[in-house]
């Protein structure tokens, strides 16, 4: 049985409440800390992961992710998707409208990541990264491009943001890890293109990314990470909410986390970091 959507009523200016948010990598880190901020306006989230098991080692699942959504005052929808896996991700979509009525906003946040150079880069390690990072972000994308065009359609002011860097085609942010910055410059090239290609149909495409390292399982599997020198994902998830609950017309950005906070009128970023009272943190990949 189809809820109705949140088009049915009027979503409230400067909050995300009533809208359907479509996130993948949601069940852990900066994926949830988003979901969950979101829910507290009572927003839908469609949660889009790979795990369903508890796992002592890496924390989180997509049915733990939605007790924490449908705790903070959203729905959650969590569905055991690789976004690999084409006709997955489009049956995630279908099942999304099936549920909530249609999809307002996508997040690409699921990621992989090997910081390794060329001969430590195995092929398959190398096809992991390229078809997580730039192929899904690209095919969650265009999957949602149908629900999104109708949410413009219904002026409900469509967004796509992904966590991606800014583009700097600098030879020091490929010499040690080429293959994984291809991948994660990938999904940034999707921002760019996208942003242009989508304009004329009312569909904003931005993307978000930290200055300085946050503490996520990922960053926890990067040798001699102290993760006690970075910044919890909320920092992330108060940035993200504050770019979907702005100008609409906005698109095209590449933005930094701590830059929106302070647009914002936000400085005092301690709340933020993982040592309260830490000033000196580990800076982020991807940041001139």
């Amino acid at each position: 049985m189809t809820t109705p959507h949140a088009s049915a009523s009027t979503p409230v200016l400067g909050s995300l409440k009533g809208k359907t948010l479509f996130i993948t990598g949601a069940s852990r880190g900066i994926g949830l800390a988003i979901a969950t901020r979101a829910a507290r306006d009572g927003a839908n989230i469609v949660i889009l992961a790979k795990t369903t098991d508890p796992n002592p080692k890496l924390p989180g699942t997509i049915y733990s992710a939605a007790a924490e959504i449908e705790a903070a005052g959203g729905r959650a929808l969590p569905l055991a998707v690789d976004i690999r896996d084409d006709d997955a991700v489009f049956a995630a979509v279908a099942k999304a409208v099936e549920t909530f009525g249609g999809i307002d906003i996508l997040i690409n946040n699921a990621s992989a990541i090997s910081m390794t150079n060329t001969e430590a880069t195995p092929m398959k390690r190398f096809d992991l990264m390229n078809g997580i990072n730039a192929r899904g972000t690209y095919l969650c994308t265009a999957a949602c491009l149908p629900e999104l065009k109708k949410s413009a359609a219904a002026g409900r002011k469509p967004q796509v943001l992904t966590m991606s860097p800014p583009l700097s085609m600098k030879t020091h942010w490929f010499a040690a890890h080429t293959a994984y910055s291809m991948a994660k410059y990938g999904m940034s090239m999707c921002t760019l293109g996208h942003a242009g290609e989508f304009k004329k149909l009312g569909i904003a495409v931005n993307s978000l990314w930290p200055r300085t390292a946050i503490a996520t399982a990922a960053m926890q599997m990067i040798p001699g990470v102290d993760v006690a020198l970075c910044r919890k994902p909320e920092i992330m998830a108060d940035a993200a909410y504050l770019v979907l609950t702005g100008p609409s017309s906005a698109s095209g950005n590449f933005h930094i986390d701590d830059a929106v906070l302070a647009a914002h009128g936000v400085t005092d970023l301690d709340q933020y970091a993982v040592k309260p009272g830490n000033k000196n943190f580990l800076p982020d990949f991807f940041v001139d």
